[in-house]
């Protein structure tokens, strides 16, 4: 039984950090690396050409080795921050440098801001002529310091052809540090400046300032421009109980220039916590009086990443109520129903193994997760499911329990996956409960939810995934345990199970019955497919499946060499998928046209809230049952039709059925890796207002009548 085991977990880890880890056929965009004793830098794009408009998004990738640090636009007290000089290169009308979030370093008392290991400037670039190739030459001049200081001097080259632009691998390196440069009012970060002003003694005056966040604190500093000798040392941090708000006060020492009022100067100030950043021009104001402590500073309950957790663990639950489990629900039932006149601990050890294999699933993923992200890959909930060949894989193992359900094969076919395959399986179809199967149970579960969200999931997973690998594990731990939760009531009173009707004759008919939800639900893993892939290949795979099915039908019927073809069918099957051409990264071309809905355009967004339209953004994809839920329950709704097709409504859709890096960076940009997301924009909302995962008619009516102009003058009024 562990052999089996073993290979049932090392299978479900191939297929699914294979599927998240796969590379699409995203090109290549990137100059060669320049490379020294302290680290490399090269240039980037997010695209393998100049694209229609001319304006292609760049970036300058350097990567440090441990202990070295460069510098921020202001370096603090030492250093210089980098520079590049564009004068080398060939059709490059103009570009915009950005900065990422900086990190403080302190040592010997002295206070400087950058990077350390790696970072991504970055930069918008415009062609003269966009029907030219563009042939960037950038002389990048720069300080790396750790215990000495060495300035360093390269140049980088990188050249773009004219003509249509594809995603390139390196756009989502690119979009995950535009996403950590700091916003300067769009309300992506969750940061907000509440209170500042100077306070303190003339002598020893301070800066203080209340900050708020929507998601709890992490390290919050303050860093301060003004152009001028002043210097402000790092902040004291009084954090409130929840961790959402925080009074940060600031030593103010003077320069060479002397003492002199504080208040009046021009600042630049610079909220940061972790990688999320703040930007907001002011002049430093006198502070009326000293500020009291946060307002949820003496609230009760549980704060940071405790908070997470528990929503964590609520959102699993929950998700055992969404629509992508259903398709699991005839395993769920059989393993409720076949345990009636059961002993007590057989039934506790089977529902604790169903509850392991949903845990190690979820581990599983985090690992992934994990993976992908240190890769630069984009990361997301139930991207496994943009992978043709996690999809197939996925209908092959439906197909396998739905025939095991019909009572087709109850021997190993081959041996260690038809044990894989059977799920309480006994003699008659009545009963046999091994701890494999019930493993199993809980992993394909798993494997099935990820294409649903659920209420407080999309909080959860993005704080995650926004984070570190502790708190990816974590936060996946506690998703875990709230899908687990069910079978963990089962096993803590095993009599829920126990006093169900034993197995007889009637469970034959309702495994039947059960097994052709399976069916249905492989049908809609290869509809998917059919998207990834086009009909012709899915049509090979669905004739490899029923070659598979009919093999196993008739295997005692056929010679013993003729079974080994089932095996031949599943390697044609696998090698169909893998062999055939990968779709470009993106939308489907007309996919957002239907009924008045226009394609995504993120850029576009800012011009037509300028002209006083309300603009609805709906991100879906064919493989969230949650997306398609909301579009029939919902956005199909005649009255949400009726508003949306009104006079100044703008319908944008993003399609996310196969992998696209600018729709995974609009998504990070309000802190969400997964679908559905909904958002909202309009004169009383130009920062867009993201609605809940799972919408409701009053809400999506109430968002479109709060953005437009009449929820403006409300919201002033």
């Amino acid at each position: 039984m562990s052999v089996l085991l073993r290979r049932l977990f090392l299978l479900l880890a191939a297929l699914t950090l294979g599927s998240a880890c796969a590379v699409s056929g995203a090109r290549a965009a990137a100059g060669p690396w320049v490379d020294n004793d302290q680290g490399r830098l090269r240039l980037v794009a997010a695209a393998d050409a100049i694209g229609e408009t001319g304006e292609p998004k760049l970036g300058l990738q350097i990567e440090l080795k441990d202990g070295w640090k460069t510098y921020w636009r202001s370096p603090g007290d030492a250093g210089f921050p980098v520079s590049v000089d564009w004068s080398g290169s060939g059709n490059l009308a103009s570009t915009r440098f950005e900065w990422p979030v900086p990190h403080r370093f302190t040592l010997f008392g002295l206070d400087t801001f950058g990077y350390e290991k790696e970072v991504v400037f970055p930069i918008a670039a415009k062609a003269a002529d966009p029907g030219r190739p563009l042939a960037l030459t950038a002389k990048v001049d720069y300080l790396v310091c750790a215990e000495i200081c060495v300035p360093q001097s390269a140049t980088l080259t990188l050249d773009l052809p004219p003509g249509a632009a594809r995603p390139a691998r390196e756009a989502f390196l690119i979009d995950r540090f535009e996403a950590r440069v700091p916003e300067q009012g769009s309300g992506h970060s969750g940061l907000t400046l509440e209170r500042t002003g100077v306070g303190g003694t003339a002598t020893k005056p301070t800066l203080v300032a209340q900050v708020r966040s929507a998601v709890p604190l992490l390290a919050p500093d303050l860093l301060v421009e003004t152009g001028s000798d002043l210097r402000f040392g790092a902040p004291a941090v009084k954090l409130a109980a929840d961790k959402r708000s925080a009074t940060l006060t600031l030593p103010v020492t003077f320069g060479p220039q002397g003492e002199r009022p504080v208040a009046g100067t021009p600042a630049t100030l610079t909220l940061v916590d972790g990688n999320r950043g703040l930007e907001q021009a002011t002049t430093l104001q006198p502070l009326a009086a000293a500020p009291e402590g946060p307002a949820g500073e003496r609230a009760a309950g549980f704060g940071g990443l405790a908070a997470i957790l528990g929503l964590a663990l609520l959102g699993g639950l929950i998700l055992n109520l969404m629509p992508c489990v259903l398709p699991v629900l005839s395993i769920k039932l059989l393993s409720a129903i076949g345990h009636g006149g059961r002993e007590t601990g057989a039934v506790r050890l089977s529902f604790l193994a169903s509850a392991a294999g949903i845990l190690a699933s979820f581990l599983l993923l985090a690992g992934a997760a994990i993976a992908v992200k240190a890769a630069g890959l984009a990361v997301g909930w139930g991207i496994q499911f943009q992978q043709p060949l996690f999809l197939a894989a996925m209908a092959l193992l439906v197909v396998l329990f739905a025939l095991n359900l019909f009572g087709l094969f109850e021997i190993p076919l081959p041996g260690w996956l038809g044990g894989v395959a059977t799920i309480g399986h006994g003699p008659g179809g009545t009963g046999g409960h091994s701890l494999a199967g019930n493993f199993l149970t809980g992993a394909f579960a798993t494997l099935l939810a990820t294409p649903c969200s659920a209420p407080f999931l999309g909080t959860a997973v993005g704080f995650a995934l926004s984070r570190g690998a502790p708190e990816i594990l974590a936060v996946f731990t506690a998703l875990g345990l709230g899908l687990a939760l069910p079978y963990l009531l089962v096993a803590a009173a095993p009599g829920l199970a126990t006093r169900l009707p034993r197995p007889g004759r009637w469970m034959i008919t309702l495994r039947r019955l059960l097994g052709l939800a399976l069916v249905g639900t492989a049908a809609w893993l290869l509809s998917v497919l059919a998207v990834q892939l086009g009909w012709l290949p899915t049509a090979g795979v669905a004739l490899l499946l029923g070659a598979v099915a009919l093999l196993i039908a008739l295997r005692r019927r056929l010679p013993r060499p003729a079974a080994a073809l089932g095996g031949a069918a599943l390697v044609a099957l696998l090698l169909v998928v893998a062999a055939w051409p990968q779709p470009t990264p993106g939308g489907r071309a007309g996919a957002s046209h239907e009924a008045g809905w226009q394609p995504l355009d993120v850029a576009a967004i800012p011009a037509l809230v300028a002209e006083g339209k309300v603009v609805f953004v709906d991100v879906t994809a064919d493989w969230c049952i949650t997306c398609q839920v909301n579009k029939a329950l919902v956005l199909d709704d005649p009255q949400v039709q009726a508003a949306l097709g009104g006079k100044g409504i703008v319908r944008l859709r993003g399609d996310w059925t196969r992998p696209d890096p600018a729709i995974a960076g609009y998504l990070a940009g309000f802190g969400r890796y997964g679908i559905p997301f909904n958002a909202v924009y309009g004169p009383a909302a130009p920062n867009g207002k993201p609605l809940p995962e799972l919408l409701t008619v009053e809400q999506v009516l109430s968002a479109l009548a709060a953005a437009g102009p009449s929820g403006h003058l409300a919201a002033r009024d």
